[in-house]
């Protein structure tokens, strides 16, 4: 992932008449059918910046106190961290090392670990899948095999860590597929999905052959799409354990009813847990750095959460209580990306957060509310 208001009242109301698709609705108020979360509900953060953070002598509150960020997030009620990790980046960053030691210390705490393999040298996305400079010109076979032993070897690094891996994700936001141009799908590629699903498989028999426990994760941004990409694995007979959508409403829709019923259909056909493996929304349009924001207008908003610590939080209770609604506490949790992306780098640089507004920090590294919902809100 990278960086006017309706009424309330008549959101509630259009909620409360009929299941609609309006950017205004907010979940339906269905959650007395569910008793509980399901026990294993993650409530993740991805925390891949927070190396580099805390490198640079970054300090963060709790209630106004000065704590470790770790720490914040597991008395928090967080559970599981999500990392990326890249095969041979440009520096230290998102690097097996970086992960590794970062992970230890998490996993010293109590935390779970999800690690999000992006099959690149750099960001993985809808529209940035490049190969490691490393397998430049592999042929489908070579790629095979080297999907497999660079798969292998990660998970082997981290067992003899002492670190178990709860879930890994194989490859970052692979609607057009990862690995391109082998395994690249859509479109005119679509006669790559043969290609693709190999290549996939490759990355699940690793992880599987090194950490049977460890579940897998194949993840596609956005809900829209969502069916025909999944449904394309099924018929490749690719074998994983849950799915994991991007939701963002700047990108990817205003309707939580929408999102539901995607969910549930996602759910019901394909017979697997659903995780929204990445989201967030902001406190404020207000800019902290001098770094482009991705969200910073009123109509890049859901109408019915406002840019403010109470709108966040509300923002994040609603999305909780969509996912507890899906049948068979098959919504299996939430993940927030990059909630300690704060302007680290100064109030002057370019290069800094274009997510400062998206943390769950304010603008003096201080927690928000939706920080204490995502870890305790039931």
């Amino acid at each position: 992932m990278n960086r006017a208001l309706f009424l309330l009242i008549l959101a509630i109301g259009i909620i409360e008449c009929t299941k609609s698709t309006n950017i205004n609705s907010v979940p339906p108020n269905i959650t007395t059918q569910v008793a509980s979360l399901n026990p294993d509900f993650i409530r993740g953060v991805d925390l891949s910046f927070t190396p580099e953070i805390l490198l640079a002598g970054t300090q963060f509150k709790d209630n106004n106190q000065l704590k470790d960020l770790v720490q914040i997030f597991k008395d928090k009620g967080i559970n599981t961290v999500r990392l990326r990790i890249w095969h041979t980046p440009l520096d230290a960053n998102s690097s097996l090392q970086e992960v590794i030691d970062f992970a230890k210390i998490l996993n010293a705490t109590g935390l779970n670990i999800w690690l999000d393999i992006h099959y690149s040298d750099t960001w993985a996305d809808p529209g940035n899948q490049s190969l490691p400079a490393a397998w430049k010109n592999a042929s489908l076979t070579d790629l095979k095999d080297s999907v497999y032993q660079y798969t292998s070897s990660t998970i082997q690094t981290f067992n003899k860590a002492g670190i178990t891996l709860k879930i890994v994700q194989i490859g970052n936001e692979t609607n057009s597929g990862f690995l391109w141009g082998l395994g690249k799908v859509g479109g005119i590629f679509d006669s790559n999905w043969s290609n693709y699903a190999l290549l996939v498989k490759q990355g699940i028999q690793a992880v599987k052959d090194k950490s049977s426990s460890t579940k897998t994760l194949i993840h596609f941004a956005g809900y829209n799409g969502a069916d025909w990409f999944y449904s394309n694995l099924a018929a490749q007979n690719v074998s994983y354990d849950y799915i994991g959508l991007s939701y963002y409403p700047v990108w990817h829709g205003k309707s939580f009813d929408s999102l539901y019923t995607s969910l549930t259909n996602l759910i019901t056909k394909y017979h697997k847990p659903v995780i929204i493996a990445e989201t967030s929304y902001p406190f404020t349009l207000l800019w902290n750095d001098n770094t482009n924001n991705l969200v910073g207008s009123a109509s890049q908003l859901i109408p019915a959460y406002d840019a403010t610590p109470d709108g966040q939080n509300a923002y994040t209770k609603a999305l909780i209580d969509e996912m507890r609604s899906l049948p068979n506490q098959q919504g299996l949790g939430i993940c927030w990306w990059a909630p300690e992306w704060v302007s680290f780098k100064g109030p002057n640089a370019t290069n800094g957060s274009t997510s400062e507004n998206l943390t769950l920090f304010d603008f003096n590294n201080n927690s928000l509310p939706a920080l204490t919902s995502l870890g305790s809100y039931k």
